[in-house]
């Protein structure tokens, strides 16, 4: 069996993304490991460069900014990182540039990948997200958040990136998997402030007209992170590759979980979903198999 890791990725460092301790995370993993690094503003190629393994494929690309429907310029990023892997493996590990996979975990993946490898019909693994946020002691704990994703898909060229790159789809229909137990360590709102409102300022200009983002995107130079409905103290430990970044963090954040600001409604459906497991109205682009 032979994996391949892909991932994209543009303006790393002008974003502050832990790209370097994402694609490390599951580099053990993979036999080889294409990053997709668009045109940047800053030292990206450089930066993926420097990892000194072999198994890194880097391919150059342009983002095409023209295409704001959806976000599909993510899409079509990750797509050009998924063609680009080798025909002799069966499975391609999708890893976006804020997302970690915790050292527990890679045993257990790759028992998975192992299991189903000779069942075509399983086209994907599904895993388990966390999402942390303002910090990396607190997890977001409303609907708000999605709970599971496609991250592991079968090598079959037929499988496209879908929407704005959260998910697959094959010929337009949503995934057949089967739920793994591993987690994704998800980090994209945890950065300085003064990134995170640049990182929003910028990306919601491949969904978004001027108008659009100067109606909902607080302006200003640092990020206001107090405006969250709910979160969670997070009670377990990082990803050993996230240490450094962990240790060098610059920052306040705190937040009393007791008081979530959620409103009647949500205050309900978050009952039903502590006391069930169950979430009302969830969004899901798969099919359990």
């Amino acid at each position: 069996m032979k994996v391949s890791g892909f991932t994209f990725i543009r303006n790393a460092v002008l974003y502050d993304y832990p790209v370097v301790e994402s694609i490390s995370s599951i580099l053990t993993l993979c036999d080889e490991f294409i990053v997709a690094v668009g045109k940047s503003d800053d030292n990206t190629r450089e930066l993926i460069a420097s990892m000194t393994s072999p198994k890194i494929k880097i391919i150059d690309t342009v983002w095409d900014e023209s295409i704001k429907e959806g976000g599909a310029v993510l899409a079509e990023e990750t797509n050009k990182a998924l063609e680009a892997i080798s025909s002799e493996s069966t499975w391609a590990f999708y890893i976006q540039a804020d997302e970690v996979i915790h050292e527990q975990y890679l045993q257990r993946l790759i028992m998975d990948m192992e299991k189903y490898k000779g069942d075509v019909g399983v086209e994907g693994l599904l895993l388990d997200f966390v999402h942390f946020y303002g910090s990396y002691d607190y997890i977001g704990a409303s609907r708000n958040w999605y709970r599971k994703e496609v991250r592991v898909i079968r090598n079959d060229r037929q499988i496209r990136s879908y929407r704005d790159a959260q998910g697959f789809r094959k010929n337009g229909r949503p995934l057949i998997v089967q739920p793994v137990e591993a987690t994704v360590y998800h980090y994209g709102w945890v950065k300085p402030p003064e990134f995170q409102q640049a990182k929003q300022q910028y990306f919601n200009t491949l969904w978004h007209d001027e108008k659009w983002i100067a109606e909902h995107i607080a302006p200003g130079e640092t990020f206001d992170y107090s405006r969250i409905d709910a979160l969670d103290k997070f009670t377990g430990t990082h990803p050993l590759v996230m240490k450094n970044r962990i240790e060098q963090k610059n920052w306040h954040f705190s937040f009393d979980p007791s008081g979530k600001r959620l409103s009647l409604v949500k205050r309900f459906l978050h009952f039903i979903e502590q006391t069930t497991g169950w979430r009302p109205g969830e969004y899901r682009n798969y099919r359990i198999m």
